[in-house]
């Protein structure tokens, strides 16, 4: 458990003094979110109507901001080969990477979210819903984002790999996301699609790591 939680301690600082970490993905969030209702206009049935979706989308491009960075940098350094040497796992080392990534992308997007709901004209009834589809769906993007990270490595022009592989995946989080957010909001009841979105993410969050660390042991041999 120690070289879990120091692992784990690592990655979350690399990721909030990072350039490209915390405050980047939660300044890409807001400047969508912001920059909607310039585009869209003011027209609050509009901005209601669309709100759920561009909530959804701007965290599903605010979460791939940093996941380049979640295993390349340790393959160009060399400190992949010293995490191979340790006696954990490596389905366990992508976990620590996986948790310090929500931790300073996927939770500090749920949090800032009920704060922008008003611009996009969000009910105050659908916010909490706002927030719980957040908490439940950014765990699995993050899980899968490792995965696509962790096949990326052994390609140049990551960044490019990242999209393709990792925005297909996610549209079921989006539609189940966003589905929730627009029932709440329209008075019905937002636990099937609340459902459905945990059981993504939890099935993400199982097989994310597991593919992550293949992906590594197969770019080894």
């Amino acid at each position: 458990m120690r070289t879990f939680a120091a692992l784990f301690w690592r990655d979350l600082v690399l990721n909030i003094r990072s350039s490209g970490g915390a405050a980047l993905s939660a300044a890409f969030f807001a400047l969508i979110v912001v920059l909607a209702p310039l585009g869209l206009g003011p027209n609050a049935a509009t901005l209601k109507a669309l709100g759920p979706g561009l909530f959804w989308i701007a965290a599903l491009l605010a979460t791939l901001l940093g996941l380049e960075r979640m295993v390349q940098q340790d393959v160009e350094d060399g400190t992949l080969d010293l995490f191979r040497l340790s006696p954990l796992p490596m389905e366990l080392i992508i976990v620590a990477k996986i948790l310090a990534h929500w931790l300073t992308s996927g939770l500090i997007i749920t949090l800032l979210a009920p704060l922008l709901a008003p611009l996009l004209s969000l009910s105050f009834d659908a916010v909490p819903t706002l927030t719980l589809s957040l908490l439940l769906g950014t765990p699995g993007l993050s899980s899968i984002g490792a995965a696509a990270a962790a096949l990326g490595t052994s390609v140049q022009r990551g960044g490019m790999v990242l999209a393709i592989l990792v925005l297909p995946l996610n549209v079921p989080f989006l539609i189940f996301g966003a589905s929730a957010v627009a029932a709440a909001q329209s008075g019905n009841d937002p636990s099937q699609a609340l459902i459905f979105l945990a059981a993504a993410s939890l099935i993400a969050m199982v097989v994310g790591p597991l593919a992550a660390a293949a992906a590594l042991r197969l770019n080894e041999d």
